[in-house]
């Protein structure tokens, strides 16, 4: 896991990327839809206010978020996506980017070898990182989907990346799936060639491919039909069926192109 610091400036990074998508939109642009049913731009973006604030308090106040997800509703994801959709743009905007630098303070704040609760497993203040910063970019990918923007990929993928495959056993888990006992071996093509491994060399089963396309499916934002994956073994292969980077139930799948023309 990197150092925070530079988890937290990619975070950042990754923040300021999709705000340079919607900070130029009118009040039209924000009621784009998006590929999320029901979900415009202004959705997108304020659930991901909503969910700063979520990590904000879990960050500061432990004892408070314990309080806030007793309160939570199966509806409360998209009820706090909803609050913000009908606010002025610039208005949620504003609240977005302060939230997201109140988080980042937050984080770079906590102690070294603390856990922060959250809806999934707790984590440390570098892994709450990069999970703000998959979250951002998946959510940034139906913005830019909306608009007809195809995104430049990062080296800040590697994060989205190491999330996937960190939460291999997590996404059995979810399911009522027991999780396999072996280590895979997954090797990915970054950005500009580079290749980027895990597990041990050697493993019976294996996961391959772009990068992009491996977060694509791990952020559940493309259908693995439509992905150049290959997996080698019986469990790796089921692996890539339903892997996901993210806390709670999966949701519904993304189309495969064939069933969107």
């Amino acid at each position: 896991m990197p150092d925070p610091q530079i988890l937290i400036a990619d975070l950042d990074a990754e923040g300021d990327a999709l705000e340079a998508l919607v900070a130029p939109l009118d009040a039209a642009g924000w009621a784009t839809s998006t590929p999320a049913e029901g979900w415009t731009v202004a959705h997108q973006i304020s659930h991901l206010a909503w969910t700063d604030r979520q990590a904000l308090l879990a960050a500061t106040d432990p004892a408070a978020f314990a309080d806030a997800v007793a309160g939570l509703r199966a509806d409360s994801v998209d009820e706090g996506a909803a609050e913000g959709a009908g606010e002025d743009p610039a208005r949620l905007l504003e609240r977005w980017r302060a939230g997201r630098r109140d988080l980042s303070k937050a984080l770079l704040a906590v102690p070294a070898g603390t856990r922060i609760p959250w809806f999934g497993p707790p984590m440390s203040a570098a892994s709450m990182a990069t999970a703000r910063l998959m979250e951002t970019w998946a959510h940034g990918l139906d913005v830019a989907d909306a608009l007809g923007v195809t995104p430049e990929p990062t080296g800040r993928l590697r994060h989205v990346a190491h999330l996937g495959v960190r939460t291999r056993d997590y996404a059995f888990g979810v399911r009522g799936l027991t999780p396999p006992a072996e280590e895979f071996r997954v090797e990915l093509t970054g950005p500009g060639g580079l290749e980027w491994t895990w597990g041990p060399t050697g493993a019976r089963q294996s996961v391959s491919g772009p990068a992009l396309d491996f977060c694509l499916l791990v952020t559940r934002r493309r259908h693995r039909a439509d992905l150049a994956l290959a997996a080698e073994g019986a469990d790796a292969d089921r692996w890539l069926d339903i892997a996901q980077a993210f806390a709670g139930p999966p949701g519904p799948d993304r189309p495969p192109s064939a069933a969107r023309s």
